[in-house]
């Protein structure tokens, strides 16, 4: 299992962490700062899926209005990485 860090850009979150194992699922992501409630539900429902199949399903959410969102930021990490 590997660690990641994304520093988001445009979103109430500074950061991202999560572990993607061996075989490309997704483990333990945490948002710092954002919507608590909202972001903890999103960790939670991430859980255990492929990390592509996360990135594809989450990818171009925005937020109020504006070009991202803290999902749409997991997802751009996550496409950096499985790339």
């Amino acid at each position: 299992m590997k660690h990641y860090q994304y520093r988001t850009q445009g979103t109430c979150s500074q950061a991202i962490e999560f572990d993607i194992a061996d075989d490309g699922t997704l483990h333990n992501v945490v948002f710092h700062g954002g919507c608590n409630g909202n972001l903890q539900g999103i960790a939670r429902l991430v859980e255990g899926m492929n990390a592509a199949e996360v990135a594809r399903r989450i990818a171009h959410i925005s937020c109020n209005g504006g070009p991202t969102s803290c999902p749409d930021q997991l997802s751009q990490a996550l496409k950096a990485i499985t790339a």
